[in-house]
């Protein structure tokens, strides 16, 4: 009688809302993805989406990217830093 059919949606698990219950979505690492082996220190662009406007690393939590890419990514910023690409502080 007061069944609901597998079809029924809850209010909440529309697109775009935040869940509810459970643990928080996992975020899908960029480069997994992609199926990239490595990070090149000379992308530019790739590299500076991970970096704040004040010149921090954002940490993989907030990325969503794994352990290993992380590293990668990590290793890639301080090289293309070190030979001046992207500044060690932000403008």
């Amino acid at each position: 009688m007061g069944e609901r059919s597998s079809s029924a949606r809850r209010p909440d698990d529309r697109p775009g809302r935040p869940r509810r219950w459970g643990p928080p979505k996992r975020k899908a690492c960029r480069f997994c993805v992609d199926r990239v082996q490595s990070i090149d220190y000379k992308n530019v662009p790739v590299l500076k989406s991970f970096v704040t406007d004040r010149g921090k690393i954002l940490s993989g939590r907030l990325t969503g990217t794994c352990a290993g890419h992380q590293r990668m990514l990590t290793r890639a910023i301080k090289r293309a830093r070190t030979i001046a690409l992207i500044p060690f502080t932000g403008t």
